[in-house]
């Protein structure tokens, strides 16, 4: 158990606060504005700052005074209303924009020299054939090879402004000359639509990791072109999505939902209610949709679930998820940071709140995973404890209950064997990333010259490999034990998975973990009910 509290810990935190339910409009500090300037709380907290400056005794650092009352002031109010320091807003807002501006390699350094783990699709380098494996030694002449850089140092020379050019000098291996490449800086994709193909000749899949700026755009490609490949159902996998802007989420429930029918109402502090309703035609209006769903899948990610279940359409499969019905706005504090605070709740069309309690603070509302996992509720629908107080139904005559998560219409269990979750974990963690790309950097040649569809034949991960991999994962010391016989098939499994992600990109990862998945096979099955 010591184990599984120090995989799970980190991932829970990251899914209930990196992300959340976002309205997509910020508001910037304005400190001439006589809401902030007149109030008394804000000068007691200026005037306790300006005394520490220029009257304490010692030096102090007042930022992270600052820092720490912030985060103290916000550990009062609710979980999701968290403080976004200013060297990680950045990078916060850069994952929720959908893309940024650079060259679009990921990479990582091998004896100080950098080394390309995949072009990014859609980038500058994957459009001029810079790939896996490449190294880069010098950007518009400047040496980035045996040099004690920080990988930040890097990515600002390789990253710049829209359309500027860069010539790149490039050793890969088998060519004894440096390549020379030369491109302009451009918007690098983030996808958040990590997957999307045909998992029967009529049923569609598409696979939403979070709800970002562009989250809508790439549905909107992906459900056109499963519709040209002959999709009449779609199965949405929202499962691990820890939601995002909300406008995303409508947009897409929109899509599945007739015009003029509720998708969801907020209510804000003065007990103002917005409603928002369809408005168009969407392309899967008249199709038929399931929605996957995990304990995993928090706040833009209910929206949708909830939005469709209350509507009656479609059909929701999984496991209860996460219960998140808060809503946040972004405002930036004048310094570089900002706050994402709670703003508002939403309700799902019967008017259900699924916000699971948080008067008990944060530890408890963070360890209500342990809770679901004891009593027994990942394995048997039976054991979702339910409020009748809270019970409401469709205008289909479906029952369905608020008060922390939606609960799906079919239940599909949990595999807790807590061996393969390690592994699973240690997957989606990016774990097995480094000690992969060691492997294709071993034969580098050979691998690059397999093509997407061969993959599966021409690839064998070896018991060999599989050794390699528990000293490795000894060497990082993350608590994992030695590969059971038993297990070992799954690790091969994961290993070539990672291996296709590396090579071919996220479809080609998903599809091929997806070939055994408990969910996708049971929607398989319910496709093909009349």
């Amino acid at each position: 158990m010591k184990g599984r509290n120090k995989i799970y810990t980190p991932l829970l935190l990251s899914i209930a606060c990196a992300v959340g339910l976002i309205l997509g409009a910020r508001l910037d500090f304005d400190p001439s504005d006589e809401l902030f300037s007149a109030n008394p709380k804000k000068q007691k907290l200026n005037r306790l700052i300006d005394y520490i400056d220029y009257e304490y005794v010692d030096d102090v650092n007042t930022d992270s005074i600052v820092d720490v009352t912030v985060n103290k002031i916000l550990e009062n109010l609710d979980p999701h209303s968290v403080y976004i320091p200013k060297d990680e807003y950045a990078r916060v807002t850069e994952n929720m924009k959908g893309d940024f501006v650079g060259i679009g390699v990921s990479f990582y350094k091998v004896q100080d020299t950098i080394v390309v783990i995949k072009a990014l699709e859609g980038g500058p380098s994957e459009k001029i054939g810079i790939r896996g494996g490449d190294r880069i030694l010098y950007a518009n002449g400047e040496k980035l090879f045996d040099r004690q850089i920080s990988d930040d140092s890097i990515t600002t020379q390789l990253k710049g402004k829209a359309n500027t050019k860069v010539t790149l000098k490039i050793l890969r291996k088998g060519i004894e000359d440096l390549l020379t490449f030369k491109l302009k800086r451009g918007k690098v994709p983030l996808k958040s639509v990590s997957a999307s193909y045909m998992l029967t000749e009529d049923l569609g899949y598409l696979k939403i990791d979070r709800f970002s700026e562009t989250t809508y755009k790439e549905f909107s490609q992906s459900i056109k072109e499963l519709k040209k490949n002959g999709a009449k159902q779609i199965a949405l996998d929202l499962r691990g999505n820890p939601g995002g802007y909300l406008s995303e989420a409508i947009n897409i429930a929109d899509e599945f939902i007739k015009d003029d029918k509720l998708i969801l109402f907020t209510k804000n502090k003065s007990g103002a209610i917005e409603k928002t309703f369809a408005q168009r035609e969407g392309e899967f209006e008249n199709g038929k949709v399931f929605v996957l769903i995990n304990e995993n899948s928090a706040s833009a990610s209910e929206v949708v679930a909830g939005a469709l279940q209350d509507n009656d359409v479609g059909t929701i499969v999984g496991r209860r998820s996460y219960g998140k019905g808060l809503v946040q706005r972004e405002m930036e504090l004048g310094d570089g940071s900002a706050v994402r605070l709670t703003i508002a709740r939403y309700y799902t069309p019967t008017g259900r709140s699924i916000q699971k309690p948080y008067e008990n603070g944060n530890d408890s509302y963070f360890n209500d995973y342990m809770r679901r996992y004891k009593n027994g509720e990942l394995n048997s629908q039976d054991s979702i404890v339910v409020n009748d107080s809270l019970r409401y139904e469709t205008p289909g005559g479906k029952v369905v209950y608020g008060g922390g998560g939606i609960i799906p219409d079919i239940f599909v269990p949990k595999d807790t064997d807590s061996e393969k979750e390690k592994l699973t974990l240690l997957l989606r963690g990016g774990y097995m990333s480094r000690f992969v790309f060691d492997i294709l950097e071993k034969n580098r040649e050979y691998y690059n010259s397999i093509s997407k569809n061969d993959f599966r034949d021409e690839i064998e991960i070896t018991d060999e490999m599989v050794n390699d991999f528990d000293r490795y994962v000894r060497m990082i010391n993350i608590g994992i034990e030695k590969t059971s016989e038993e297990r070992k098939p799954l690790l091969k499994k994961y290993l070539k998975a990672e291996i296709a992600q590396q090579l071919f990109g996220t479809n080609a990862f998903e599809r091929y973990l997806n070939e055994d998945d408990r969910l996708i096979e049971k929607v398989i099955e319910l496709s093909k009910e009349k």
